[in-house]
Order: structure tokens, then C-alpha cells, then sequence
């Protein structure tokens, strides 16, 4: 097959061309100068031009707090820029593969949230992401649509990296521990997200690493595996005045995915220590 992996700067873009190229795939991976996935003309002559049999879309905007001020240019990334791709998928018959958020939901269940729960997304990015699903499901029947959360890999905006950069040289640090999620290795993901495509079972799954936690606990993880001496802190989302409101309690559970590729994902654990081991 031949792919198609739109923003390809990303962390887990990266991820997916190396997992593509030790698949010995064909595929091209433009940037955003090459492919601006809100312009439908430009989407619709890469589209013809590459022909490639699956489109993965991991152009997103993810500022989650700017995106209360800029909702339309998150909305044209996010959403419109989803339409244009799954016009040209249809055009070509080409698969179209899209991943949104856990932010789709409210946080306000007690357990894991499954692909057959409703979306009631708190912020502005999040109904953006929203209105890329419903195009994505509305527009094609060939698509696997993707949730992620807590998504961290090599990238600059990899929660890891930024935790250990706000550590460094400081004795305190104060962490989120009222909100909850899944943590997502993208070198997890990638490997995963191929073999889903292989399987040609489309829908909508859930996707993350296996277990959930605070985000501070999170981080205590991340430090002592990094061995900072420093004292962390648990602090409240509201002592930060974030402007989007984010879900308190969005663990995503990836049922049917283990089911239909025959595994599951390593343990949230298990993730980030690889991911600081490949760091060292």
C-alpha cells in the first residue's frame, strides 16, 4: 500500500514514517508548506498526484488554551481541513485514517469513557475536534477515526520533555492532580495504528497505553526515573486560571482495539520508561 501522512513534523508523524519505513512501505509525508490541509485545492492535487491507497492526518492544532480566542483557525485545522482530506479519499478511494482527543468529553463519568459514550467536549478545542469526527464519519465509509490522549513522544510539545525542562534547576514544582487520563507513547501508537490498518475493521477506537493517572503522578514517575531531588508538589487545575476548561476525568477505554489487532498496549509505566530510556 501507499500512504499518505499529512503533518509530518509532528511527534507522531515521526513515529509513523519510522514505523513505515521499517515496514519497507511507500509513503510521502509533506509539511504544512507542501500541504495545507485547510486549502481544498491543495489537498485535492496531492491527493491525485501521490494516489495513495491510505491518508493519515496527523495535521492538528492542539494549542488548547489559544484555541478560546483562535477557534476558527482551530476549527479550520482541526475541522475543515478533515473535510477536505475525506472529500479527496472519496474522490480517490483512498482510506482515510483521522485521530482526535479525549477532550470530546465533559469528564464528568467515574470510569473510562468507550467509543459508544457520547462527546460533550468542554472547550472550543475540543469541538473542534469534534467537527473533525463528524466529517470524518459523515463523509466517508472507508476511515478508522482514532482517540487519543495524554499523546508523548520526541516532539517539542511532549509533556515529558516539558516537565523536565520546567524541572531543571528548581527544588519545587507544582503539578495538576485533579485530572486524569491515558498517557500515549507515539512509538507505541505507530506500531499499533499500522496494524489496525491491516486489519481493514474500520470505525472509530480508542488508543492509548494501558492503565490511566493524575497527571501528577504522571510526572512524579518521570522525575524520579529521571532522578530529580527536587519536591513536587500537587496542585489544582483551577490554581492555574487555564482559559479552556479541560476534563476532569477522561481515560479513554480502548475496547474493541485489543479484540481486533490481538494485543494491547504496554502499561502507561512501561511507555514512559522506554521513552526515558531512548532519551538518555
Amino acid at each position: 500500500m501507499k500512504f499518505l501522512v499529512s503533518g509530518a513534523k509532528g511527534q507522531l508523524a515521526s513515529d509513523i514514517a519510522g514505523a513505515l519505513r521499517g515496514r519497507s512501505a511507500e509513503f510521502f509525508a509533506p509539511d504544512e508548506k507542501e500541504l495545507d490541509i485547510t486549502n481544498q485545492a491543495m489537498v485535492t492535487a496531492a491527493v491525485e498526484g501521490c494516489r495513495p491507497d491510505v491518508i493519515i492526518n496527523c495535521a492538528a492544532y492542539n494549542a488548547v488554551d489559544e484555541a478560546e480566542d483562535q477557534w476558527r483557525k482551530a476549527f479550520m485545522i482541526n475541522g475543515v481541513g478533515v473535510r477536505n482530506l475525506a472529500l479527496a479519499a472519496v474522490k480517490t478511494g483512498a482510506v482515510l485514517v483521522h485521530f482526535s482527543t479525549d477532550y470530546v468529553f465533559d469528564g464528568a463519568k467515574d470510569r473510562p469513557y468507550t467509543i459508544a459514550d457520547n462527546p460533550g467536549p468542554l472547550s472550543r478545542y475540543g469541538e473542534s475536534k469534534l467537527l473533525g469526527e463528524m466529517y470524518a464519519r459523515d463523509l466517508t465509509d472507508k476511515f478508522f477515526l482514532v482517540r487519543l490522549s495524554w499523546v508523548f513522544g520526541a516532539g517539542a510539545f511532549s509533556f515529558p520533555l516539558k516537565l523536565l525542562q520546567w524541572a531543571a534547576g528548581r527544588k519545587e514544582l507544582k503539578i495538576v492532580d485533579d485530572q486524569i487520563a491515558c498517557p500515549a507513547y507515539t512509538g507505541h501508537l505507530a506500531a499499533a495504528l499500522l496494524d489496525l490498518i491491516d486489519t481493514g475493521a474500520f470505525g472509530l477506537y480508542h488508543m492509548t497505553n494501558t492503565g490511566f493517572c493524575s497527571k501528577y503522578e504522571w510526572a512524579k514517575f518521570i522525575l524520579d526515573s529521571a532522578g530529580w531531588r527536587g519536591e513536587l508538589l500537587p496542585a489544582k487545575t483551577a490554581d492555574f486560571n487555564s482559559p479552556a476548561e479541560r476534563p476532569a476525568f477522561s481515560a479513554l477505554d480502548c475496547f474493541p482495539l485489543q479484540e481486533t489487532i490481538g494485543y494491547s498496549l504496554p502499561t502507561w509505566q512501561e511507555a514512559t520508561e522506554e521513552f526515558m530510556r531512548k532519551r538518555a
